[in-house]
């Protein structure tokens, strides 16, 4: 009897170490994840001083005067920034929603000729790297008047109303071809146009992807640094991650402690957006494209 206890005693204690190991690598993983975020907060309190001096996570003087310092580093107030970001991004995420939707219908949903065809050539954009088509961009914005005009945004904002995201409109699609025909057939018996069964049917189920589509728009959106560098040329119309790069000039004279304090501050929108969305972001990545 007490061998057959003591047998069924390891095969608990192996999975309780198994387990224990698991968590550990986990923590692990985590510090270092975690690690270079910690270390930015940290410095954003820390004088210039200790900033050369002091490598670790804690500031050994508390400094907070370089968030004032740097929301004021500038004639103009950092809010500016975070305003254009926004503005940027908003537009930015419905135009891609809007755009993106209404071209994965017409490829998932519609009969037309040479459907596959233009469904492969989409696909096909996905393989070339989004900075080689910034030159020939450049040129053909320029070439329309549309560089450094009285609404220096629209370089930044047309092609997203026009469905160049080739990866939401892939996932769209994909999430598209899962939801039943029969809806379909069922809505054109009721007397529905294709427009009917877009609006009744495909736009109301299709929220997951949408969603997914709106997070990852707003935070690519938000976090791109070369696109606007290249087309917005005046400082009023800058976006945060423009404006982080001012804190360095040419003459070597950086506020590194209220470029990492702004720095902190412009991923507070990244996070409450992420955090706000994070349920309905994660059932649509497992109800989209990311399936068969």
């Amino acid at each position: 009897m007490a061998a057959v206890t003591s047998t069924a005693r390891r095969p608990g204690r192996r999975q309780g170490g198994r387990q224990a190991v698991r968590l550990l690598v986990l923590i692990v993983i985590v510090a270092v994840v975690l690690y270079p975020l910690l270390w930015m907060v940290g410095t954003s309190v820390k004088s210039q001083e200790e900033i050369v001096n002091n490598i670790g996570l804690l500031p050994e003087r508390f400094t907070p005067g370089n968030y004032t310092a740097g929301w004021g580093n500038f004639d103009l107030s950092f809010g500016t920034f975070f305003l254009n970001s926004a503005m940027v991004s908003l537009l930015t995420v419905v135009g891609n929603a809007v755009s993106c939707l209404l071209a994965a219908y017409a490829l998932a949903r519609l009969r037309f000729r040479l459907r596959g065809v233009w469904f492969a050539v989409m696909i096909g954009t996905l393989l070339l790297p989004g900075h080689v088509l910034i030159v020939p961009q450049y040129i053909l914005f320029r070439s329309l008047g549309l560089v450094g005009g009285d609404w220096p945004y629209l370089p930044l904002l047309i092609p997203q109303f026009l469905a160049t995201e080739a990866f939401f409109v892939f996932l769209m699609v994909q999430f598209m071809r899962g939801i039943p025909r029969e809806l379909d057939e069922a809505a054109k018996i009721d007397g529905a146009s294709p427009y009917g069964i877009f609006r009744h049917v495909i736009l109301p189920l299709s929220r997951p992807a949408l969603v997914t589509t709106a997070i990852f728009s707003f935070i690519w959106t938000w976090s791109d640094f070369f696109r606007q560098l290249v087309f917005l040329s005046s400082l009023d119309d800058y976006t945060v991650p423009v404006a982080l790069t001012l804190f360095i000039d040419s003459t070597s004279q950086s506020a590194v402690g209220p470029m990492f304090a702004m720095s902190v501050l412009s991923l507070l929108p990244v996070f409450l957006f992420f955090l706000a969305f994070q349920r309905m972001l994660v059932e649509g990545i497992n109800t989209s494209g990311l399936k068969g």
